[in-house]
């Protein structure tokens, strides 16, 4: 499966809301593209952006929320 190609210099970027508010192992997303998801490292913001299809992107989160995933 190949991710879809978005031009992030278009983001409207926002942090994660489970994203450590001390500074440390912040996520940020950009959900204004319809088919794309693009994530990354807010202490990093100039580093690549990984980006995941929508439905990928949905199911990772609802797999998060559920606690389906462990550590």
């Amino acid at each position: 499966m190949r991710a879809p190609r978005v031009d992030v210099s278009a983001a409207q970027w926002r942090k994660s809301s489970y994203s450590n508010q001390d500074g440390g192992e912040c996520v940020e997303v950009a959900d204004n593209f319809p088919t794309a998801v693009p994530v990354r490292d807010s202490k990093d913001p100039q580093a690549p952006a990984l980006v995941f299809e929508s439905a990928v992107w949905t199911s990772f989160v609802a797999a998060v929320k559920g606690g389906d995933l462990s550590i």
